[in-house]
């Protein structure tokens, strides 16, 4: 959608709502750019692979957390490196499939005839194929049932996919590495309507999500969080207390969500970080020392982070692995998870996130005002 279209037509629109599935208004998709795809199974189901490996393993070590892909995970695997075959302006550079959804990063050389979309759309016509025959036992021909009516017994001549009683389907780890056949061009880009009903053979959630990479350095802190998904994924499934959003939780007279340990709450001693912007890079280390030593001391450092002094501070406590309540401007929704370099602390208890506000999908720029509500906010967490 372009600026002249969204003009003319948002007027019918609604209510803009946060939605993580929404294209960038007035970019080009069709341009040379590099992107960052996430979708989501429908349901979530864990179709594509069981989590393994050891989340107490060496960050990056043979046996550390890993997804085993089933076959269909394996076919999913396929088509997606095999995008540029349809669309050779388009090349796959990575790839992490989880059992529930995948990442993946495309790179459009050069620009192309029709808008990203239509590449996701043809990817999903194919898994959606593959997603037939190994889970639902249909042939390529057959079409999916009716809603409400009983899928077809999976106990077909694909032993790998043994039924569970009752005929439900149970996806298993791959025995084997044979590649599926790859479809031909017609019927990968072909649309079959009959799969647009999310209960009679749509394997993927409606949608997807893109990040448009911008800025320098951003492609290898994509790669990095592609690697390190399972063992995220094994930390929060170790942890998952400290990784569920919890919403309404009233502190002071505010309600916040909040991801981490809410525990650090109830410390005797919280100690609010707040830095002037026009310190000095001297008088900033000469408060990330006096703030450790308080730390060190039993104290839970509290701040939004908002200066770099503040920066400063709440990143050598994290690295010091001491306890911190950080408070973000930036809200929660039911799928929200920390960041990366927020994982270790949040699984040792560590680390307690609070979100004073809704969710927005857009991250408006901070003001003063908001600034002067995080900090007053972050004063009534230290007295309580």
């Amino acid at each position: 959608m372009d600026w002249e279209r969204y003009e003319r037509d948002k007027q019918y629109a609604g209510a803009l709502k946060a939605s993580m599935l929404r294209r960038r208004i007035g970019h080009d998709y069709t341009s040379r750019r590099i992107y960052l795809i996430t979708m989501t199974i429908e349901g979530r189901r864990p179709l594509l692979g069981t989590l393994a490996g050891d989340v107490n393993a060496e960050k990056g070590s043979r046996g550390g957390p890993h997804v085993q892909l089933t076959e269909l995970g394996k076919a999913v695997a396929h088509e997606w490196v095999h995008i540029s075959d349809y669309y050779p302006e388009v090349r796959s550079i990575a790839l992490q499939i989880m059992p529930d959804h995948l990442h993946g990063i495309l790179f459009v050389t050069e620009k192309i005839e029709k808008h990203l979309g239509t590449v996701i759309k043809g990817f999903k016509t194919g898994t959606n194929r593959h997603y037939r025959r190994l889970v639902l036992g249909l042939s390529p021909d057959q079409q999916p049932p009716s809603p409400g009516q009983q899928p077809p017994s999976t106990q077909s001549t694909d032993s790998r996919l043994p039924a569970q009683q009752g005929g439900a389907p149970r996806v298993g780890c791959a025995a084997t590495q044979s590649r599926p056949n790859q479809p031909n061009r017609q019927e990968w880009r072909k649309r079959d309507r009959s799969l647009d009903s999310k209960t009679t053979g749509m394997l993927w959630s409606l949608g997807y999500n893109d990040h448009i990479l911008s800025g320098e350095g951003e492609l290898k802190r994509w790669c990095e969080y592609l690697d390190d998904n399972p063992r995220r994924l094994a930390l929060r499934r170790a942890f998952p207390d400290y990784f569920r959003v919890q919403f309404g939780l009233e502190v002071a007279g505010q309600t916040y969500s909040a991801i981490g340990n809410r525990f650090l709450l109830s410390y005797p001693t919280k100690v609010q970080v707040q830095l002037s912007r026009s310190l000095t890079e001297l008088q900033i280390e000469e408060q990330v020392q006096y703030f450790l030593a308080l730390a060190r001391k039993g104290a839970v450092l509290v701040s939004p982070a908002i200066s770099r002094g503040e920066q400063r501070v709440m990143r050598a406590a994290l690295d010091a692995k001491l306890p911190l309540i950080f408070i973000t401007p930036w809200g929660f929704n039911s799928f929200s998870k920390p960041g990366h370099i927020y994982y270790e602390a949040c699984c040792e208890g560590r680390f307690l996130i609070l979100a004073p506000w809704p969710h927005e999908n857009r991250r408006v720029p901070l003001t003063r005002l908001m600034c002067m509500e995080l900090n007053t906010m972050t004063l009534a967490i230290c007295q309580v």
